[in-house]
């Protein structure tokens, strides 16, 4: 897989930069929505495929991006199709800061040292590349705006964008709502993007543990992030539960 094209955790980490603060919003449910991103890109590179509500590796050859690379490398050595929810609420020690990182040296942010308290260290990241940040911005906007299905790129980083609840932070206040509504409904155009989502979405509530009833991905009824039921939810993040060390956490590293 070249590198001149953006990853969806790329993007998605980019939409969730907030360009005045220079934090990311939801940062704990953007953690899940980072290693469930990396399944999608997987899965576009022809390396995973869905199998019922698990993950199966079709292809073992690297994509060439390191990072893309550790999370297929453990998810072969699984030997078994492993279920999206197990993956995507385990333990990943620093895949944020692994993208936040890739993405200062390609130069699209750029790093802020400054404290909190006055005290203790803190890293800012500013947006250099704005027009890339608009361009992804465009695409979600175009879609939710013609009605028009996206393609598969933009339908799975609007479903993943609505399940780590950006929603509220890309379209704010009451004038906001049909869009984050429609953003929302794009989760079912892409099978991938939306068994994603809804892991993202399950482990959120704490309901990872419990095998899903048997549908289609993006089927039915459109989850919501974990701290609102209504259609102008934005999800506050919910914790996931996980003990101890384990090799998962290395999917981080590059």
């Amino acid at each position: 897989m070249g590198r001149s094209r953006r990853t969806i955790p790329e993007e998605l980490l980019l939409l969730a930069l907030d360009p005045t603060t220079g934090t990311t919003a939801q940062p704990q449910s953007l953690d899940l929505g980072l290693a469930g991103a990396q399944l999608v890109e997987l899965a576009l590179a022809g390396r995973i495929a869905p199998d019922g509500d698990r993950i199966a590796v079709v292809m073992a050859r690297p994509t060439g991006d390191p990072t893309l690379d550790s999370a297929l490398e453990l998810l072969r050595r699984r030997g078994s199709p492993v279920r999206a929810v197990h993956w995507i609420g385990g333990p990943r020690l620093g895949l944020r800061q692994t993208y936040l990182t890739h993405l200062e040296r390609c130069g699209m942010v750029h790093a802020v040292a400054g404290q909190m308290c006055g005290v203790l260290p803190t890293t800012r990241y500013q947006a250099t590349e704005t027009a890339i940040s608009r361009e992804i911005r465009a695409r979600l906007d175009n879609a939710i705006r013609t009605g028009v299905p996206p393609d598969p790129r933009t339908a799975a980083l609007a479903a993943l964008a609505h399940a780590v609840g950006l929603g509220k932070h890309l379209y704010p206040g009451n004038e906001g709502r049909s869009s984050r509504s429609r953003l929302r409904d794009l989760i079912r155009h892409d099978p991938m993007g939306g068994l994603v989502a809804h892991a993202v979405m399950d482990v959120q509530n704490g309901v990872a543990a419990q095998p899903r009833r048997s549908q289609a991905p993006g089927a039915g009824a459109v989850r919501q992030p974990a701290s609102r039921a209504t259609a102008d939810a934005a999800g506050a993040p919910g914790q996931s539960r996980h003990g101890g060390h384990s090799r998962m956490a290395r999917v981080g590293a590059r």
